[in-house]
């Protein structure tokens, strides 16, 4: 087969000008892609005296003509790099490997060699060695030997370490101990598999002994044997998302010990308050003569108002923990307006005060909030507009159109009105803004809750007063769709009747608090069809409940051998007595300690101090349910 075709070929369209020249700087021969690469036509070339010689750059011109003197010296063969001027002007880097005959004489005869064009891979290298020299720049290559090969003088900086002592020693001994397993499985996971850029973040080891977080980004070349990598420093970024996840673990922590600590109060202030407001109820039972009975009123209300104070300390405190629960549903917003009027109404009747209600409420108009807080909102309102009012003073509720994409509901008294310096201080916990001094009953924690329940609703609550002349308080909700309306609304005849007649039946009280069975029993004098029985501890409660089988058991969740959860999965857990409903009775209101007992299979839960009629209706329903009550 002819080669000669091929070999032409090959030639012309190669990246290399091939040539020849003769001892007096003529060229005898140049390749055809000359042309191509430098822009002269081969007849521009050949034939010309000292063509190739002049077209050198300036600055490489001499040591071009000193290289070509020391083939006279017996060399034969020499490399170098140099620019050529090319036809449109610009300059080129060849780099040109040439070979030298000589004459049988020893004098030169001619110089045969090829130059190839390599401007772009040295403008690649130029970029490099300003990019390593760039002093921000953390660029390295490394080798698969665990080498560094070149260390950019950015890293060097960062690190401290010269360019010396980072090559010197094997790279893993600048990582972190804890770093060095997760990248020597990575860099021989790159070395055995392709070559895929690799991510990842390490610790490099500093001079001083301390050390910077580094995201490393770096790629194998294999058939280099070398990695080529550039890092960034995310130190400072590791510091904060160290210190916000130490934050955020604080914060957890205490908010661990706020819900703790409102489990321990609820329970600590609710247990005496249970004996105190469930004897005087049952004194009120007992047909008391007049004087003693005012006294026992006088121990109702001071307990109730207790009660009241922590239900609110409680409330607020769940709002500011996040932890307060609401059922957001849509509401018609003039339906919660006059229950809430019609329950204040008595109040301001007794008062002497008049309340007002704008005949222009949107007709069905629907919020999105919880019915019964946008309720204690509402009657904390209306009770304080009452409370503060003038003698014979009005209270007006307004509930204009449209809002923007909301409602508002105005209230509106004739009190004296609130200084303009004091408003900031209104739904402050606990300030009363001297109102202590005018003999109205209040905790002056009734704002501060209705303000966080609004804004925990998503609405909000606040106040224009005028000295004198009185104040309104606004609170504003968000509009919501009414719900499809699904025709299962029960009647009202159809309410579970709450007071029966009771055949004679048993129930267990298990509780290790004396004066709380004290306080069941006396309860249940009111009902002499119940018969009831007591346990002190939870492992006896167990065993008279599994010997007897009572129609329902009352638990208390803080008892001395084994806590109220674990009995209650004990009796669930047992076929003798997985049938009986159980009643939780405790302290503990908090609603995550409710809803973890109700999801545990309790059948109801009570919270002390007892509201007795409460008590009764929730024994009555477990009854009627279990086919005990007699009709």
């Amino acid at each position: 087969m002819d080669q000669q075709p091929l070999l032409e070929y090959l030639i012309a369209t190669g990246p290399t000008v091939i040539f020849r020249q003769t001892a007096d700087g003529v060229v005898s021969y140049v390749s055809p892609n000359i042309e191509r690469i430098l822009g002269y036509s081969p007849e521009e070339v050949v034939g010309v005296p000292g063509f190739w010689a002049a077209r050198v750059h300036p600055d490489e011109r001499d040591s071009f003509v000193a290289e070509e003197q020391t083939f006279a010296r017996g060399e034969t063969e020499v490399e170098r790099d140099y620019r050529f001027l090319r036809k449109d002007g610009t300059y080129s880097w060849l780099h040109a490997r040439t070979h030298v005959e000589y004459k049988d004489s020893g004098a030169v005869d001619a110089f045969l060699g090829y130059a190839i064009d390599m401007t772009d891979r040295r403008s690649v290298e130029q970029q490099n060695a300003q990019l390593f020299a760039f002093p921000l720049a953390l660029i390295f290559v490394a080798g698969l030997d665990g080498h560094f090969k070149r260390v950019s003088a950015g890293y060097q900086r960062l690190l401290g370490w010269t360019e010396e002592e980072l090559l010197s020693r094997p790279f893993f001994e600048f990582v972190h101990p804890d770093d060095l397993g997760m990248l020597g499985a990575s860099i021989q996971g790159v070395a055995e598999g392709p070559t895929e850029v690799v991510n990842q973040e390490i610790r490099a080891r500093c001079k001083d002994g301390t050390y910077r977080w580094l995201m490393g980004s770096y790629r194998p070349v294999l058939d280099e044997g070398l990695i080529y990598g550039m890092a960034v420093d995310i130190t400072e970024r590791k510091r904060t998302e160290e210190a916000l996840h130490a934050a955020r673990e604080e914060a957890e922590r205490a908010n661990r010990a706020k819900s703790e600590f409102l489990s321990r109060m609820s329970h600590e202030l609710r247990t005496p308050l249970n004996a105190i407001l469930g004897f005087g109820q049952l004194l009120e039972m007992d047909g008391l003569e007049p004087r003693h009975r005012d006294s026992v009123q006088q121990i109702l209300k001071g307990g109730r108002h207790l009660l009241d104070l922590i239900n609110e300390i409680l409330d607020i405190a769940r709002i500011e923990s996040g932890k307060i629960t609401l059922s957001l549903e849509p509401i018609v917003l003039a339906d919660a307006l006059w229950e809430a009027i019609d329950l204040i109404q008595p109040l301001a009747a007794e008062q002497g005060i008049e309340l007002k209600a704008e005949d222009s409420w949107p007709p069905a108009r629907h919020v999105k909030a919880d019915r019964q807080r946008l309720k204690q909102v509402l009657l904390n309102l209306l009770s304080n507009a009452v409370k503060y009012n003038r003698p014979g003073g009005r209270v007006t509720i307004r509930c204009p159109d449209l809002i923007g994409d909301g409602l508002r509901v105005e209230v509106t008294d004739q009190g004296a009105g609130i200084p303009p310096e004091m408003i900031d201080r209104l739904f402050v916990p606990f300030e009363r803004l001297g109102a202590e001094a005018t003999g109205v009953e209040g905790t002056g924690l009734g704002l501060a809750l209705s303000k966080g329940l609004m804004e925990a609703m998503g609405g909000s609550l606040w106040v224009k007063s005028v000295p004198s002349h009185g104040s309104t308080f606004f609170i504003e909700l968000p509009l919501s769709e009414a719900p499809w309306t699904t025709g299962e609304e029960r009647e009202d005849g159809e309410r579970v009747a709450t007071q029966s007649s009771l055949s004679s039946h048993t129930l267990l009280y298990i509780e290790d608090n004396l004066a709380n069975l004290k306080l069941i029993e006396r309860a249940l004098d009111h009902r002499p069809g119940l018969i009831l029985l007591t346990a002190m501890q939870g492992s006896l409660g167990l065993d008279i409940a599994r010997q007897h089988r009572p129609d329902l058991i009352l638990l208390d969740l803080h008892l001395p051998d084994m806590p109220g959860e674990q009995l209650l999965r004990h009796l669930h857990a047992d076929p003798k007595t997985q049938g009986i409903p159980v009643i939780v009775i405790s302290a503990d209101a908090t609603p995550g300690q409710v809803q973890k007992l109700l999801a545990a299979g309790a059948r109801g839960y009570l919270t002390k101090p007892i509201d007795m009629s409460r008590f009764f209706q929730v024994v009555d329903e477990a009854l009627a349910e279990r086919g005990l009550a007699r009709g």
